[in-house]
């Protein structure tokens, strides 16, 4: 269990210009709910509205202090980005960020104005954020570094109080620590997550990500070559002997990740 619990109110202001939103989708999945921000004062940017909650959506654009102009998506995984649609509609915002791919649980409603790279900007007179982009949760993940500041929000690529499921064949286990990795190089002063709270001491957190991923992955490696005829289902428990029940299937997924990418080097054949 990862040591950074999930603490958050329903509505925070973190810093200047930046306001947390938290909606009402609390679930095993989605921890306390998922988290919306509102980047700036006068004219903003919503970085993932969420799930396409009325209530919600009412509440970002009356806890808003200015005109929403922009809204940004992390990524297309349902309690992200469904809310998009009725919020552009409402404010006029341009909508950016990466179109839905192909495989996994996507929001197919989501459509971008603009379609995000890797290092294209949001600039306005109070902030400037810039994509960056970290597949392996999903591979049109972006993460979006707010410059002043120096924080990454970082959407599910880093959350706080667990570690993430990674469902192939969207999602990539290889990519994700390769991304985890380029987070950590940029160096930022905090990370501002998906569902949890801020966490401040950025290097520590994705050390232990990092670690606790490698650790599995020995334990992967190891059971696959104890067992060479057991599925992936068959070995989950050798793998997670502490999961519960309930929590057996997608535990299988991040285990077949893993085994991809041990496949993919030669490994655990």
């Amino acid at each position: 269990m990862s040591p950074f619990a999930p603490t958050v109110a329903a509505f925070s202001e973190l810093a200047d210009g930046v306001r947390r939103l938290l909606a009402p989708n609390p679930s095993m999945m989605t921890g306390p709910g998922t988290n919306t921000y509102l980047i700036g004062n006068e004219a903003i940017a919503v970085i993932d509205p969420g799930p396409a909650i009325s209530r919600h959506i009412d509440k970002i654009r009356e806890k808003s202090t200015g005109s929403i102009r922009w809204i940004l998506v992390t990524h297309t995984h349902p309690d992200h980005s469904p809310a998009v649609r009725a919020l552009a509609a409402a404010t006029g915002a341009e909508v950016l960020g990466m179109p839905a791919p192909a495989a996994g649980h996507q929001d197919r409603t989501f459509m971008p104005d603009r379609v995000l790279a890797d290092g294209d900007v949001l600039e306005s007179d109070e902030f400037c954020l810039r994509a960056v982009h970290t597949p392996g949760h999903a591979s049109n993940h972006l993460c979006y570094l707010h410059t002043r500041l120096n924080w990454l929000f970082t959407g599910d690529h880093i959350i706080d109080g667990s570690t993430v499921v990674i469902d192939p064949p969207d999602g990539n286990m290889r990519d994700y620590l390769q991304s985890l990795s380029r987070c950590k190089a940029l160096r930022v002063k905090a990370l501002a997550p998906g569902h949890g709270g801020l966490l401040h001491e950025p290097e520590r957190v994705i050390d232990w990500i990092i670690e606790h991923r490698l650790q599995r992955e020995a334990k992967v490696l190891a059971a696959m070559q104890a067992n060479p005829e057991l599925t992936t289902h068959e070995l989950v428990p050798h793998v997670y002997p502490e999961i519960e029940p309930k929590l057996r299937a997608l535990a299988e997924r991040s285990l077949l990740a893993h085994v991809l990418k041990l496949k993919e080097h030669g490994q655990g054949s």
